[in-house]
């Protein structure tokens, strides 16, 4: 009997051998991805413009002094010279920082003047040196890509725009201006702070109006009073007197009174001569 029992031993090693199996966990699940994260927005590209006035330093602490920031960027003495034999440094002084006005500078560089014809600006009197100064200012703050969309003429400090004419323009990278006697270009960017922007040009802005006589149609127009009319001459030595009167522009013919009286005198003896 004893050989047809099976031995328990193999199936002990059978089941230490299959829970191993058995037993296996299911296989991970895949690590969950984080969402995917929406692009961020980049800022616009600067105008290729703005990417050649190079930017101007910070504010400074304290008023606004124009006088002040040309002497620091060096270069603008006789800019600095005429606001001051002007007295338009303190006008704008006062502007900046009483009325918290904006305005916009075109600085002519020392080489600028240096640049004009010999004796030119000696020549101006006091009054043109004032308007030739306040031709470089617009009274408000134009940023560099302002100069894209202003409209044509520019009005400056120095009075109407059909008298001092100033045209800006821009192609590519270039800020260009006209006056109508000078053609030039902003070469950089002075000083900025969203009140006040001065720009570096590399010539004088001269006005049309010192070199081109006003229009007639610019001209105060004439007095429509009428002029008043001759009298009358006097005496008896002409027996008609004719006197032309301006404010009908007709020849008028006003007779003497003694005219009639020589008449009846004519008629009455030649009549007695008849008889």
């Amino acid at each position: 009997m004893s050989k047809h029992l099976l031995s328990p031993l193999p199936l002990l090693l059978i089941f230490l051998c299959t829970p191993t199996v058995f037993a296996q966990s299911p296989a991970p699940a895949p690590a969950a991805q984080p969402p995917p994260q929406s692009p961020t927005a980049q800022p616009p590209a600067p105008s290729p413009l703005a990417q050649t006035l190079v930017p101007a330093p910070a504010k400074r602490s304290g008023p606004t002094n124009i006088t002040a920031i040309l002497e620091k960027a060096g270069h603008f003495v006789t800019l600095i010279r005429l606001l001051k034999s002007t007295q338009l440094d303190i006008e704008i002084y006062k502007k900046l920082n009483d009325s918290k006005q904006s305005l916009t500078v075109f600085a002519p560089t020392d080489n600028a003047f240096g640049s004009l014809k010999t004796g030119a600006l000696n020549s101006y009197n006091d009054q043109q040196k004032f308007q030739l100064v306040k031709f470089h200012f617009i009274s408000s703050f134009l940023s560099v890509p302002a100069f894209q969309t202003v409209s044509n003429p520019v009005s400056t400090e120095a009075g109407s725009n059909r008298l001092y004419p100033l045209n800006i323009t821009t192609a590519g990278n270039q800020v260009n201006i006209s006056t109508g006697i000078v053609n030039t270009t902003v070469t950089g960017t002075v000083y900025t702070d969203n009140q006040l922007a001065i720009y570096q040009v590399d010539q004088v802005l001269l006005p049309l109006s010192f070199f081109v006589t006003p229009s007639p149609s610019l001209a105060p127009a004439p007095s429509l009073k009428p002029e008043k009319e001759a009298p009358a001459p006097t005496g008896s030595g002409s027996s008609t007197a004719e006197v032309a009167t301006k404010s009908s522009g007709a020849m008028r013919v006003i007779h003497h009174p003694l005219n009639a009286m020589s008449f009846a005198g004519f008629l009455f003896a030649a009549l007695s001569l008849c008889i």
